[in-house]
């Protein structure tokens, strides 16, 4: 990046061009990325008398810049240039060394990660070690940073897509948002469901809802406001989810492997729909509640959970398929977490025989 946020009070006319990451960025955007502390009204007012310019013609704020485009930055006061003093921690070197321990695949663009079973994508409340957060470590000389493209929930491991820039960032977000990318989870099941291969069609929303059994709490019960339940068409927030999924291999009848191929992306929706059709993935403390615990199947000792079996989320992104944004194909494969290793080698089953679900349709 130019230095030309760093030009000292009273310097004359100077011009920038604009970089392959910024290309499609607001010039707005691009000022309070290149000038942190000029402001909204002050940039309305040079563009609006003409001093800032983008190739010789006058512009607007929200005026969208394209790559190697040239801005012209008009004589800017000390107090509008000089950048703000933030204290940062510095680069943890820890970090740094768990996500390249992490990574799958990498290019100049961008980089896929083996995201492990308890770490989460994102901070929250009582959250304070997680990827974005990881990421610090691998910003450039000028704070640029990779950028989390997608997510995945805390407990469940595998393939999470990283952009090194900003505008391949925006690409392969409108890739995800078109349904171009393919992916496919494995999971492990309670019970066989059947038919062995089908499709997943439901309506899910947050919370409790008319008419859900869930509804009807114990007195000092706490809601959870992040699960998700099956919901009825018209239903405020209620959005459609359809998954294809296919039983890959099974220790009847207790326990299934299976390869699921989200259509949609909604939260928690492997987890809900797993639940919904009367097989909760194994470990799932969120989704194995209240409707699994009054399923008579869960008395049954002929379905009874081996001991041997971890009580971890038994679900992993294993796959992720989908265009490169300079041109070709990403196709990256993550292993089993460990849990999950020990539970397949337990009952048998070859992480290498065939899935079916690469038979299913886009």
């Amino acid at each position: 990046m130019s230095d030309i946020g760093k030009a000292p009070a009273g310097a004359g006319v100077q011009s920038a061009a604009v970089t392959e990451d910024e290309d499609g960025m607001r010039l707005d955007r691009w000022f309070k990325r290149r000038f942190p502390d000029v402001g909204l009204s002050h940039l309305n007012k040079l563009t609006r008398t003409g001093q800032v310019r983008v190739d010789g013609k006058r512009v607007e704020a929200s005026t969208r810049l394209a790559s190697a485009q040239t801005v012209r930055v008009p004589p800017l006061q000390q107090k509008t240039i000089a950048a703000p003093t933030v204290l940062r921690a510095p680069p943890s070197q820890d970090d740094a060394r768990a996500l390249r321990d992490m990574i799958l695949f990498e290019d100049k663009w961008l980089l896929a990660l083996n995201k492990p079973y308890g770490l989460a994508v994102q901070g929250g409340s009582g959250t304070k070690r997680h990827i974005d957060g990881m990421l610090d470590s691998m910003a450039g000389p000028d704070g640029d940073r990779p950028r989390l493209v997608h997510r995945l929930d805390r407990d469940t491991s595998g393939v999470l897509l990283i952009a090194k820039t900003r505008k391949i960032a925006a690409d392969l977000g409108e890739i995800f948002r078109s349904r171009q990318a393919r992916k496919i989870y494995w999971s492990v099941v309670e019970g066989v469901p059947h038919p062995l291969q089908g499709r997943i069609s439901l309506f899910l929303a947050k919370g409790t809802g008319m008419g859900d059994e869930r509804s009807e709490r114990k007195p000092n019960e706490r809601k959870d406001p992040e699960k998700m339940r099956v919901a009825k068409h018209g239903e405020v927030d209620a959005r459609h989810s359809v998954t294809f999924y296919a039983v890959v291999d099974k220790l009847a009848p207790r326990l299934a492997w299976l390869s699921m191929k989200p259509v949609t992306g909604r939260t928690h929706q492997l987890r809900a729909h797993a639940e919904a059709i009367g097989h909760p993935i194994i470990g799932d403390p969120k989704y194995m509640g209240e409707r699994a615990e009054k399923d008579p199947r869960r008395t049954d000792p002929l379905r009874a959970i081996p001991s041997d079996i971890e009580r971890k989320l038994h679900l992993v992104a294993r796959r992720l398929v989908l265009p490169h944004p300079k041109g070709g194909m990403v196709d990256v494969t993550a292993p089993l977490p460990p849990h999950m290793k020990k539970t397949f080698e337990l009952l048998g089953w070859d992480a290498k025989q065939y899935d079916p679900i690469e038979d299913a349709p886009e």
